[in-house]
């Protein structure tokens, strides 16, 4: 199977390629790829085969994932957000009634959006306000969220709210499965789509910020997690993980385009009389980039496989998150060397490498911070949590101290 999903992904890139640059200019989103995708069974491909999907690996979607991002992050990036995150865990925790009903729109062409992110609650997501209060069949949803990825395109929106009680307890965060097509005018009553920033690059991807209003979503459409709903949240958040792989995929496949585009210039462009391929300072530069390429298509391949690992199916924690670092970061040192090779050529829009160059500014950031998953990585090395709210810190530190001591 993946033989066959790379090669479709391979025989969709050229044409990826080429109007990439029409959805950065427009900042529109790039339906007609969508259509391409789900012919090829790009969409929803690890969706399992009894609800129609190809029930591909993460390992698949990595190596589909990298051979689209060289062409056109954009479509990368639906492709990602199609077969990882929130599909993710609708598919791992969701009754038979909600796969059933998320599956067939996402293979029709639906990237599901996941709507954790909030104004206040950013990296400290577990600060979030938004609230879902039981009211008879139903939850009554109040709050907003920011920067949610696909708000304004996306059908399927999975919601992340805190889950109040009849009895007026908060009982934790739980995960909202609601349908919305902003496309065809159908949003349910309270449910509202209020701006979109205005983005570096991804520029076709919207990135929206939705307020709830008494929105009413019946209880059925609650997702339940293994560990019950007061500590689910922690099992939705390993969906995240396949996410953070990946993101890190996209930048994998970004980096390696614009060093296909460097190799390429490097061998035909001549200065002093001969090929720019020819000087030891570029020749390292190059090998730097093919080396680091190697190094975190590696890193990334191990985080797609390493499902089961902390008892769960999803990548473990510390494995996705330093994948999803080292590749994120290498990619804006890749594109950015392969921009300086071209010279005031890639530093225009007659090269691709610029819209590259602004496309994966965003993977350090976007899906956990570098500093986040830093501490996610160390927290796991030291194998001890750092709480990062100001008294749970100090009460860490002191217990560290302790135990250092002894």
């Amino acid at each position: 199977m993946t033989h066959s999903l790379v090669k479709a992904a391979k025989e969709l890139a050229p044409g990826f390629a080429a109007k990439a640059a029409h959805w950065d200019r427009t900042r529109s989103y790039c339906w007609s790829n969508i259509s391409k995708l789900v012919d090829a069974g790009i969409m929803g491909m690890t969706i399992p085969k009894a609800l129609g999907g190809r029930g591909a690996s993460y390992l698949e979607v990595v190596e589909v994932v990298e051979e689209i991002a060289k062409a056109c992050t954009l479509t990368a990036r639906v492709v990602v957000e199609s077969n990882m995150g929130g599909i993710s865990a609708v598919m791992a925790y969701g009754n038979k009634e909600q796969k059933s009903f998320c599956a067939p729109l996402v293979l029709a062409g639906d990237k599901p959006a996941i709507c954790i992110t909030e104004p206040e609650a950013g990296s400290a997501a577990t600060e979030m306000q938004t609230t879902a209060r039981k009211s008879g069949d139903n939850y009554i949803l109040n709050g907003g969220k920011h920067w949610i990825t696909g708000g304004g395109v996306s059908k399927l929106h999975l919601v992340f709210a805190r889950v109040i009680d009849e009895a007026n307890c908060d009982k934790g965060i739980g995960g909202f499965i609601v349908y919305a097509d902003p496309t065809n005018g159908e949003l349910p009553k309270g449910f509202e789509i209020v701006g979109r920033e205005n983005t570096l690059g991804l520029c076709g991807m919207p990135e929206a910020e939705l307020r709830f209003n008494n929105l009413a979503v019946q209880s059925r459409w609650l997702i339940n997690p293994p560990s019950g709903l007061e500590r689910g949240f922690s099992d939705l958040m390993r969906a995240y993980n396949s996410q953070r792989v990946g993101a890190g995929a996209i930048a994998l496949g970004v980096a390696a385009g614009a060093f296909e585009h460097a190799k390429k210039y490097l061998l035909k462009r001549e200065q002093f009389g001969r090929p720019l391929a020819e000087f030891q300072g570029l020749q390292w530069m190059i090998a730097d980039m093919d080396t680091q390429i190697h190094a975190a298509r590696l890193l990334l391949r191990e985080a797609a496989c390493s499902g089961g690992v902390d008892g769960s199916q999803f990548p473990e924690m510390a494995t996705a998150a330093r994948a999803k670092l080292f590749a994120s970061e290498m990619a804006i040192k890749v594109v950015n060397d392969a921009l300086q090779m071209f010279g005031a050529r890639g530093y225009s829009d007659r090269e691709p490498l610029e819209r590259m160059y602004r496309d994966v500014r965003m993977f350090t950031i976007g899906g956990g911070t570098a500093q986040i998953l830093r501490n996610q990585i160390a927290s796991s090395a030291l194998g001890k949590k750092f709480p990062q709210t100001r008294d749970g810190y100090q009460t860490s530190s002191t217990a560290l101290n302790d135990l250092a001591a002894e």
